[in-house]
């Protein structure tokens, strides 16, 4: 235009530039050099008016070019679709094999995935089964394979001088009769997991529309049959997959902080493994008195007083419980005047000089007092005294009075206050460890504050079952006394049985149950 934005001088030269805009984006533009003199509004309202069918043109063709991206997601959205509807992957392949072939005019389309380094052909398209030993199934592997080697999609016959080197495909195109064969990756986490092989026996060529869709399909799919695949392995394969990507992420060039990590446990376990400390065995134990005299009912009676209960401190000859002597004394009143009527007729006999009389009648007098002496000694037993000094283990009859015992039943027990020994309950998986002579501390349930020694005095070789678990008796002897200990007690010992490393202690328990199974389990 002129300089001025006016009308041009009759001699200057006069350019205009006309823009050509579609919904704001700039396609192009008018430029024209006019001679001097020409009106310019003239030539504007003329250039305007003859730019109206390229503003068409360019119109229609963005028009195409949308219509054609909505077919192309249509498309993607059909075979996502056809994928999500089967829940096995051999069957979501096949029905996007099948989607394909039908809407890409393909009279094959073939998937693969990669196993061991190498792509194994899974499906063929309106194919239910083929021979993964036949030659086509190792010609379209070969191409598959070039795909993998490359990493990117691979179209035969090429589009330009550019692409070369598409071995693979020309001699799959040999031995399939195909004449244009376009592979495209399938693609997780930017590795290529599997290749999607499209066929054309005619002579239409794979354009860059048809591998833009198909390139889509791969990123689109990919993720989808890799989660597919996943869930089907194997449980080996998948915990074989764990082990590779732990040992990848140690040893690979990423994942600094999980190397951290191992790196900082190797040296945790290490130095576990070299720090020995004393090896203890540790048992349920209960404290019990060195000697313990039961008192039981004398004779079958009835319970007529109780004095003392467990727990309670008894001197020697203190009265602890009474039986009921009603019964007794009748009894004894009984024989008493028996041996007196007995008595009487021995002396009748004797006076009439009566020998056989004699000699029976003395032997009822002696059978009178024997049983007089039986009942006089019953009544001496009848009153529960305590045998020495101590504490009633057992026993209490207060809520008893009155109720009949039979004779010899368990009334009390008494523990002597001095000379108490331990009694572990040993689990039988570390009886082996123990000796005669080997030291321990025990913390009692009630005096958590206190570390008793002792020292292993006796190890039954028998065992029991004590809830649940099998365990051997050991009896030990305290090193020190204590006025506060009490037969009854309970708590936790400890046996020292020599030095291991804090490694060994944490994890023989384990590996000892480890060795039994396996020997349980092996013929």
């Amino acid at each position: 235009m002129a300089p001025d934005g006016g009308e041009a001088a009759a001699d200057s030269p006069v350019h205009v530039a006309y823009p050509i805009e579609v919904d704001a984006h700039l396609l192009g533009a008018v430029v024209l050099d006019l001679e001097p003199g020409v009106e310019l509004q003239g030539a504007l309202r003329q250039i305007h008016w003859a730019s109206a069918w390229l503003l068409d043109h360019f119109r229609q063709q963005r028009l195409a070019e949308s219509d054609a991206e909505r077919a192309r997601l249509a498309l993607l959205n059909e075979l996502m679709a056809s994928a999500l509807q089967h829940r096995h992957l051999r069957s979501s392949a096949l029905a996007v094999a099948n989607e394909m072939a039908l809407r890409l005019r393909c009279d094959r389309v073939s998937i693969g995935f990669e196993e061991g380094g190498q792509v194994k052909p899974l499906v063929l398209s309106n194919t239910a089964h083929f021979d993964s030993r036949s030659d086509l199934a190792r010609a379209l592997g070969q191409a598959m394979d070039e795909v993998l080697d490359l990493e990117c999609a691979v179209v035969w016959p090429p589009r330009s001088d550019d692409e070369s080197g598409a071995i693979g495909h020309a001699e799959a195109v040999r031995t399939t009769q195909a004449r244009a064969m376009l592979s495209v990756p399938l693609l997780h986490e930017a590795q290529t997991i599997g290749v999607v092989t499209l066929e054309r026996r005619d002579d239409v060529a794979f354009d860059a529309a048809d591998q833009r869709i198909a390139v889509a399909v791969g990123i689109m799919l990919g993720p989808l049959w890799a989660l597919r695949r996943a869930q089907e392995r194997p449980l080996w394969r998948r915990t074989q997959d764990s082990m590779r990507a732990a040992l990848e992420a140690v040893v690979g060039p990423r994942h600094a902080g999980i190397k951290l990590m191992v790196g900082a446990l190797v040296g945790v376990v290490a130095l576990l493994a070299f720090i020995e400390i004393d090896h203890r065995v540790s048992a349920r134990t209960v404290i019990e008195g060195s000697v313990q005299l039961a008192s039981v009912a004398p004779f079958d009676g009835f319970i007529a007083a109780a004095f003392v209960r467990a727990g309670e401190t008894v001197r020697a000859g203190q009265l602890m419980a009474r039986l009921d002597e009603r019964d007794l004394k009748l009894e004894e009143v009984r024989w008493s005047a028996e041996r007196e009527q007995l008595q009487r007729k021995y002396q009748v006999a004797m006076a009439q000089a009566d020998r056989g009389t004699m000699g029976i009648v003395a032997a009822q007098v002696n059978q009178a007092e024997a049983q007089l002496a039986l009942v006089q000694e019953k009544l001496t037993r009848a009153t529960l005294v305590a045998p020495f000094d101590g504490v009633v283990v057992s026993g209490d009859l207060s809520q008893q009075i009155g109720m009949p015992v039979e004779q010899g039943k368990l009334l009390f027990e008494v523990a002597p206050l001095e000379g108490f020994r331990v009694v572990l309950q040993v689990d039988d998986r570390d009886i082996g460890r123990l000796a005669l002579s080997q030291a321990g501390e025990l913390v009692l349930s009630s005096l958590p504050d206190a570390a008793l020694p002792f020292t292993v005095s006796s190890v039954t070789p028998v065992a029991t079952q004590v809830d649940g678990r099998n365990v051997f008796r050991v009896e030990a002897q305290l090193q020190a006394k204590t006025a506060r200990l009490r037969p009854g007690m309970e708590g936790v010992g400890k046996v020292v049985v020599g030095r291991r490393s804090l490694l060994w202690i944490w994890t023989h328990g384990f590996f000892d149950w480890l060795r039994l199974a396996l020997w349980n389990w092996t013929p």
